[in-house]
C-alpha cells in the first residue's frame, strides 16, 4: 500500500509517489526520464526522448476536441537535493521517505521534489486519463531544470504543434504567472598557496538555517551562512590575524546557505580560545538580530593543535574581505508590482579547492539593464579582493505580454471555478518559460501550481488540498481549451 494511496486525487499522488522511488537529481535525470518514456510506450501514446534526457508525449484530444488547437503541458524532471547535515540519504540510489503530516506532504530530512514531481504527476495523470475532456496535447518534461536550465535550452520546440504552453512550476495557488526574472550563474575563484604548518586549528561551523529557495524566499531576509561566516572571521581577524585553512558550504547556487564551515590556523591555544569565544558571542547578536525568524540557528567552535595546509595573510584577507564586500540578498522591489522582488543575489556555494576559494552565485533581475549592473558590481568585488570572475551561464527574462489568448481563458477558468479573479503576476524565480519564449516567440505561456513551501530546503512541503484544487482547475483550464 503506498503512503500517498488514500489522497485525492489519487491518481495523481500515485504518480508523484511512484516518482518519488527514483532517485532523481538534477544531472541524474536519465532513470526518470527512461521511466517517463516507459509510462508512455505502456499507454500506447507517441513519445520522444533527446539526448538531453527532454521527453515529449502526445496524446490525441477527445471527442468535441479532435481538430481543437494543441495545449503543450510541461514541466522538469529533476529536484534540488538537499537534507539534514545527519541524515544519511543517498540522493544516487535512496527513494525519498515521504510522508503525510498536517495535511501536507513531506520527505523525512530531505527535499522533497514538489518542485517539480507535481507537475509531471498532473500531466500523467490527464494522459493517463479516459474521462477527462481536453484538446489534443502535448506534454514536454525537461531534464536538468534546477541548475542551469539545461534541458529548456536544448530542447527543440518548433517539433511541438501547439503554441498555448501551460508551465506547473509556480508554487503558490491562485496566481497565475505570466513573467519571470533572469538570471547569471556567476563564479568567482581566490588563489591560495597553501603551506603546510603546525599550529592550532580552529573549526567554527554556522548552521540550523532555514535556508530555502533563493528566488521565491529571497525577500523573507532568512540567513545566509556565508554572508554570515565573513562578518565573523572578519570580527576575528581583526582581533587575532589567523590563516584560513578551509571555508565550505552549501551545494547550489539557488539555495540560501544553512550550514557553512571554516577552519583557520593560529600559533597558541589562547588565540584559539578567543575565536571560539567570539563565534558563541556572535550566536548571540544573531539571535538579537534574527527576532526568532532562525530558530534553530546554532554555532559550532573547537580547537585542536595539529598541522594543516593553510593559507598566506593576504589570502586570507582577500577571501574575508570578498565575503564581506559582496552584496547578497534582494537588493531592489518591482517599482510597477507591489510586493514583488526585481532584483537579487544569492551566495549559495563557497568551496576550498588545492589551490583556491571558489565561489558561485545567482543573479536575478526582471530588468535585463539591472541584472548587468549587478553583474559589473560583482566583477568590481571580486577583481578588487584578487579574484577570477566568470559566467558560467545566463538566462533571459520572460517578459510580460499584455494581451494573451492563454491567460484570457486561465482567468475565465478560474473565475468560473472559484467564482473571483486570480491574481496575474509575475515571479522572482527563473521559469523556463523565458528560454521557451526566447527561443520560440510565438509560444503563449502562463505558469501555475499549488501551494508548496521551503522548496529547496529539507522543510520542503506540498498542500495536499492546494493540490487537489489545483487539479480541478487544471481540468478546467482543459475543458475550455476547445
Amino acid at each position: 500500500m503506498g503512503v500517498l494511496e488514500e489522497l485525492q486525487p489519487q491518481k495523481v499522488f500515485g504518480f508523484f509517489e511512484e516518482l518519488c522511488r527514483i532517485p532523481h537529481g538534477t544531472f541524474d535525470i536519465q532513470r526518470i526520464s527512461d521511466h517517463c518514456v516507459a509510462f508512455a510506450k505502456e499507454r500506447g501514446l507517441e513519445v520522444v526522448q533527446d539526448e538531453a534526457g527532454n521527453v515529449i508525449i502526445r496524446k490525441p484530444g477527445t471527442e468535441g476536441y479532435e481538430n481543437s488547437a494543441p495545449v503543450i503541458l510541461q514541466g522538469h524532471m529533476d529536484m534540488v537535493c538537499e537534507k539534514r547535515p545527519e541524515s544519511d540519504h543517498d540522493f544516487k540510489k535512496d527513494p525519498l521517505q515521504i510522508y503525510v503530516e498536517d495535511g501536507f506532504v513531506k520527505a523525512k530530512d530531505t527535499t522533497l521534489g514538489g518542485d517539480n514531481g507535481i507537475a509531471v504527476a498532473m500531466a500523467m495523470a490527464v494522459l493517463d486519463s479516459d474521462d477527462i475532456a481536453h484538446p489534443p496535447l502535448e506534454v514536454l518534461i525537461t531534464a536538468d531544470e534546477e541548475v542551469g536550465m539545461g534541458g529548456a535550452k536544448t530542447v527543440d520546440l518548433y517539433q511541438l504543434k501547439g503554441s498555448r504552453l501551460i508551465n506547473i512550476d509556480s508554487e503558490e495557488e491562485g496566481i497565475l504567472t505570466a513573467g519571470c526574472a533572469g538570471g547569471i550563474q556567476y563564479e568567482a575563484e581566490f588563489p591560495l598557496t597553501r603551506t603546510s604548518e603546525n599550529g592550532v586549528i580552529v573549526s567554527v561551523r554556522i548552521h540550523g538555517l532555514c535556508g530555502g529557495h533563493s528566488g521565491m524566499e529571497i525577500h523573507k531576509q532568512r540567513g545566509n551562512g556565508h554572508k554570515m561566516m565573513g562578518r565573523f572571521l572578519r570580527k576575528a581577524y581583526l582581533d587575532t590575524p589567523f590563516r584560513l585553512i578551509s571555508i565550505d558550504g552549501g551545494s547550489k547556487d539557488n539555495v540560501i546557505s544553512m550550514d557553512v564551515t571554516a577552519k583557520v590556523l593560529v600559533s597558541e591555544t589562547e588565540t584559539a580560545q578567543k575565536i571560539t569565544d567570539l563565534a558563541l558571542q556572535m550566536k548571540e547578536i544573531w539571535d538579537h538580530e534574527f527576532m526568532g525568524e532562525e530558530p534553530n540557528l546554532a554555532v559550532d567552535a573547537s580547537f585542536l593543535e595539529g598541522e594543516a595546509m593553510a593559507a598566506t595573510f593576504q589570502e586570507t584577507e582577500s577571501v574575508i574581505q570578498y565575503l564581506v564586500l559582496v552584496p547578497n540578498g534582494m537588493i531592489e522591489y518591482s517599482r510597477k508590482l507591489e510586493s514583488i522582488v526585481e532584483t537579487s543575489l544569492n551566495l549559495g556555494i563557497v568551496e576550498t579547492k588545492e589551490a583556491s576559494v571558489r565561489t558561485a552565485h545567482l543573479l536575478r533581475s526582471s530588468v535585463e539593464s539591472r541584472k548587468e549592473q549587478l553583474k559589473e558590481e560583482l566583477d568590481q568585488c571580486v577583481t578588487a579582493s584578487g579574484g577570477t570572475p566568470f559566467v558560467t551561464s545566463e538566462y533571459p527574462a520572460w517578459q510580460f505580454q499584455l494581451h494573451s489568448e492563454l491567460r484570457d481563458i486561465m482567468v475565465a477558468s478560474f473565475r468560473e471555478l472559484y467564482g473571483k479573479e486570480p491574481e496575474v503576476s509575475m515571479v522572482h524565480a527563473g521559469l523556463e518559460c523565458g528560454i521557451f519564449v526566447g527561443n520560440r516567440p510565438d509560444l503563449d505561456c502562463v505558469s501555475f501550481g499549488p501551494d508548496m513551501f521551503d522548496v529547496h530546503s529539507f522543510q520542503e512541503r506540498l498542500s495536499i488540498a492546494s493540490t487537489q484544487r489545483t487539479w480541478e482547475y487544471l481540468k478546467t483550464i482543459l475543458k475550455n481549451c476547445r
